[in-house]
């Protein structure tokens, strides 16, 4: 596995070893006296084929930052750009501020009044990324020497900065790229893999491992209950600390712009979406399974602690599709994603168990195992299709294919929902509609719903808006043309 992520990871870093980017610092005037007003001219001579982010781009991307290095000269009063290029980046399915071919950066400096007279060196330290159209090269610092001189007899002169400048300021990450809002949809994921054929009817076996305990006061109860549930959060917050401290802090960005890694990524997902529409079935090895099982029947805290990892095992394959996009999400998030995210799943996962254990009246109240388990593992199927087109589209889109059009993305996804809109109804044969089964209230709706939704897709083939969803499907041919002409 580990070989597996490090030649991904050398795949995104393919050109990792060249600079791709020349730096120059010059002043005007040359020379000041002290209190005086200096323009730094810092330039970036970029490869071509490469473009170099902005100060103000919005993250995932690393925006471009610029200071000076301590020196007995000069104070940094702002630091202004010139007008990047605003677009749709394939690297990180996001819009960006690039600059290509050459990016120009003015610092508006003082001359400290207890400056030393003579000539110095300063150096200029950009912080930066870049990108080609199909990787990326992880963020560097360049030391950029300039020489100035401090001369007390200098005429006055004023910094002469170009029109057409900005004061660049950073721009934080949307609302919906916060790490609150992921570690929501993580924790939601956790609670919605409850509902899944291989997690839902183990609920009332393990609860009566705990409330039927003999001689077990409730205090013990709940301690056995308490290890159960962080044996499955060991797990999971372990696969995902695993993928964080394997790749790095921007290992992980890296992997989520390449386009190898989106294509192992829809392959994951195909596996999974095909396995919940019952074309096969993915287990644990189990070999695995019995040895955890008997490991865990020997009581006690490690046992406990077994018992719930050997059901986060047993479970993977109903929540491996929860897992995957997560893992898939954070990707594009770097940092420390992986593990937060897959801490929150957990919890999300193993708080029923606990919230059980605390108030077992409640287990009386569950609804009965039955066809509608079968039911949300088939949608769910449908659902991880759809999900795995849109990575595919990532791929189409940084190889620049053009063969998942947008017209296509869209007829397939209308498809796809529309069959799990017929599939609730009745009109399509698989796991977990009988023949003769009555149509229930709640299947109605929820399959007129995902209908409605296909429908609502299909001016989208047509040169129409969808609203939000344009931001997760791919831009009409005309206009991705012209953006890549820009």
């Amino acid at each position: 596995m580990r070989t597996l992520l490090l030649a991904l990871l050398a795949a995104g870093f393919g050109y990792g070893q060249t600079n791709h980017v020349n730096w120059t610092l010059e002043f005007s005037p040359g020379a000041a006296k002290p209190g005086a007003k200096v323009a730094g001219k810092l330039t970036a001579k970029i490869d071509e084929g490469w473009h170099l982010y902005s100060i103000s781009t919005p993250p995932p991307p690393i925006p471009t930052t610029i200071k000076l290095a301590d020196n007995p000269v000069f104070t940094v009063e702002r630091v202004l750009q010139g007008k990047p290029i605003r677009e749709h980046d394939p690297n990180f399915d996001a819009d960006t501020e690039t600059f290509e071919g050459e990016a120009v950066f003015y610092l508006d400096l003082n001359v400290k009044p207890g400056a030393p007279a003579g000539t110095a060196q300063i150096t200029a330290q950009p912080r930066y990324q870049v990108c080609s159209a199909t990787s990326c090269i992880p963020p560097k610092t360049k030391d950029v020497l300039g020489s100035f001189r401090v001369d007390p007899a200098a005429a006055t002169s004023v910094a002469a900065i170009p029109s057409g400048y900005s004061v660049a300021k950073p721009t934080s990450a949307p609302a919906g790229d916060s790490i609150g809002g992921f570690l929501a949809i993580a924790f939601g994921f956790g609670l919605a893999s409850i509902f899944t054929p291989c997690v839902f009817p183990m609920i009332p076996i393990t609860m009566s491992f705990f409330l039927n305990q003999q001689n077990a006061t409730r205090r013990q109860t709940l301690t056995q209950a308490g290890l159960f549930c962080l044996g499955i959060v060991v797990l999971f917050a372990g696969l995902g600390l695993l993928t964080t401290s394997l790749l790095g802090p921007f290992g992980v960005v890296q992997l989520g712009s390449n386009p190898w890694v989106n294509a192992l990524i829809c392959t994951i997902f195909l596996v999974f979406g095909l396995s919940l529409l019952g074309a096969f079935e993915i287990t644990i090895p189990s070999a695995i399974l019995t040895k955890l099982d008997r490991a865990s029947q020997g009581g006690g805290v490690v046992g406990t602690l077994l018992m719930g990892l050997t059901f986060s095992l047993a479970s993977f394959a109903c929540v491996g599709p929860f897992v995957g996009t997560l893992l898939a999400a954070s990707a594009q998030g770097g940092g420390a994603r992986p593990a937060l995210g897959m801490l929150a799943f957990a919890i999300g996962l193993a708080l029923p168990f606990f919230l059980l254990a605390l108030f077992p009246s409640y287990l009386k109240k569950l609804p009965r195992s039955g066809g509608w388990l079968a039911r949300v593992k088939v949608v769910m199927g449908f659902v991880i299709l759809a999900a795995m087109l849109k990575y595919l589209a990532s791929i189409d889109q940084v190889l620049r294919w053009n063969f998942l059009t947008r017209e296509r993305f869209l007829a397939a996804w209308i498809v796809l929902f529309a069959m799990a809109g017929f599939y609730l109804l009745g009109f399509v044969r698989l796991e977990g509609v009988g023949k003769d089964e009555p149509l229930s209230l709640g299947r109605l709706l929820t399959g007129m719903a995902f209908v409605i939704f296909a429908i609502t897709l299909a001016p989208g083939m047509f040169g129409g808006k969808l609203g939000e969803l344009d931001a997760y499907v791919p831009v009409a041919e005309d206009a991705d043309r012209a953006l890549w002409m820009k």
